[in-house]
């Protein structure tokens, strides 16, 4: 048995938050009889319906994809360029990435069915952290690097401090290779931050989520989070708030 709002949020339907107030204000019923108790529990045979549309329950899925640059972190694109979906044509369930990365970005990124977990891992409050490795026109100098360090102010705000390492430079070419760690997940973020200290990146992959890593994958391949991984993500989640 668990209880009815934590079903309707993991069915992708809406954030538990705001599947509580579905249940308060009359719109779910549960075997064709309104609930608004928060605390009512179902089981895999009730019928849930939230505003008359069936929920369905499908068997929770997690993927961890290695996103190839030039791929859409998206379910469909209406350009028809190719979309991270398009990596599972074995997969009968509705997958979609948690978060997303930059058409130009590579790296890692999670896809589910479960929709409160995705919410538990995209929420900037739970502070999970993700590590990118970026290639930049340019040699940064500490002070510099120091900025993204301290946050830096950016078109929708001041940026959350970030650890950051300078792995290489090359003189002849120009370039430098940075890694850098945040927790929050705003637009085209890395990007702009090094855009806003002067060196901008020129290429960049997402090489950690929390604990979890490339190892073993190519561009372009996939493989299953384990029961464990999933329990040990919820629960580094919950541990932020």
């Amino acid at each position: 048995m668990e209880r009815l709002q934590k079903v309707i949020a993991q069915a992708g339907i809406a954030s538990r938050r705001k599947a509580e107030q579905l249940i308060v204000e009359g719109k779910v019923k549960v075997n064709g009889e309104v609930v608004t108790e928060l605390g009512t529990k179902v089981s895999n045979s009730d019928k849930i319906e939230v505003e008359g549309i069936p929920v369905e329950r499908e068997e929770k899925v997690y993927f961890l994809l290695y996103k190839p640059r030039g791929v859409i972190s998206s379910v469909r694109d209406d350009k028809g360029r190719k979309t991270v979906i398009d990596f599972f044509p074995h997969v009968d369930k509705r997958i979609y990435p948690i978060g997303r990365l930059d058409y130009d970005t590579s790296g890692l990124l999670l896809l589910t069915n479960d929709g409160e977990f995705a919410n538990l891992l995209m929420h900037p409050r739970y502070k999970i952290e993700k590590t990118y490795i970026a290639k930049l026109k340019g040699i940064p100098p500490r002070p510099a690097l120091k900025q993204l360090e301290k946050g830096v102010e950016l078109e929708d705000g001041m940026t959350a401090p970030a650890k950051v390492k300078f792995l290489s430079g090359d003189r002849k070419k120009n370039t430098a290779i940075v890694e850098i760690t945040i927790h929050e997940g705003r637009n085209r973020q890395v990007r702009r931050m090094f855009e806003k200290i002067g060196y901008p990146v020129l290429k960049l992959r997402r090489e950690r989520f929390a604990f979890l890593t490339l190892q073993g994958l190519n561009a372009g391949e996939f493989r299953e989070l384990s029961p464990h991984e999933v329990k040990q993500l919820r629960e580094l989640a919950l541990r932020g708030e």
